[in-house]
Parts: C-alpha cells; structure tokens; sequence
C-alpha cells in the first residue's frame, strides 16, 4: 500500500479476528517503531511485543480505555525513557507501527496514555521507564471502511504564509 494511501485509509480498530499475525508482520510491525526518526537520534523507546494469551487479556482490565485488547492476538506496549522528546518520539514510532500493519491489513488502535502502573508491574518494566502506551494488534473482526473519515475541510485547518490565511 502506497503511503499516502495508507495514512488517507486508516482506520482504529477495536474488534480482531481469532486468526494471529504472523511472526513476518510482527517483525516488520516492530521494525517500523524501531526505524522511526527520533529527536537526536536517542530512541528513547522500548516496544515489548505480547502474544500471550493470558496477558493479554491482563493488559485488557487493567486498560481502561481498552479492554478490547483481551480479544487481540498481539499487543506492543510502548515504554519510554524518561526524557525531554520521549512522548513525541515514541508517538511517532507508534504510527510508524500502526501504519504499517494497516499496510499489511492488520487493524490497531492507540490505548491509553501514560498512567499505566500495574502494566509495569505485570511486565517487568523497570522504574527508569514509563509506559506511554499499548497498542493491540489483530485483522478486522468486520469490515473496516478505508478511508470514510469525517474531518474538518483542509481550509479549515490549513493556512498558508500565515494564520487565517486559507491554505486552499
């Protein structure tokens, strides 16, 4: 899938199928958070990939905003050093990954948004990082329609030169 294709279609999923993702898109999944750009290059990152069952569904109650991941075959949760460009950094690598399983035709949606502290203690994670976020992973349970986005229209939020000044 072309870029701009993928960016334009892109849709949260919040519903997966039974079927898991292959280990090929979850390596390439991965490798994408992993190439993305960062702030002086300091990949403040730590992507810890979840296949298991039983954790998932773990990940699922304690997410409030997410239960769904109980149901998703795959889910990364994203830590992060505790530094200045961290957040931004690690946002970008997560749609790095969405993006990318969305080419491959894997459906993500972004949970939560720090706070998660029993995620840490069910994982591991050490104090010297946080969790910014978790990301399930998993192919549409239904039909998914690509690219049916309500936004505002570009000239309502796109100027040229200068603010109040329509881009269009």
């Amino acid at each position: 899938m072309e870029v701009f294709e993928a960016v334009r279609s892109v849709r949260a999923v919040r519903a997966y199928q039974g079927k898991s993702v292959p280990p090929d898109v979850v390596r390439r999944i991965v490798e994408a958070g992993r190439l993305s750009a960062s702030s002086m290059n300091g990949q403040p990152w730590r992507f810890i990939v979840v296949e298991n069952r039983d954790t998932l569904r773990r990940l699922g109650e304690v997410a409030r905003s997410g239960p769904y991941i109980a149901q998703a075959p795959l889910a990364v949760v994203v830590a992060i050093e505790k530094t200045k460009f961290a957040v931004s950094d690690a946002s970008r690598a997560i749609q790095s990954m969405v993006l990318t399983a969305w080419s491959d035709g894997v459906g993500s949606n972004w949970v939560g948004f720090l706070g998660f502290g029993e995620v840490k203690a069910l994982l591991g994670i050490p104090d010297t990082v946080d969790v910014l976020a978790i990301v399930p992973f998993g192919y549409p349970a239904r039909p998914v329609g690509k690219g049916k986005k309500q936004r505002k229209p570009l000239s309502e939020v796109a100027h040229r030169e200068r603010f109040s000044q329509p881009f269009a």
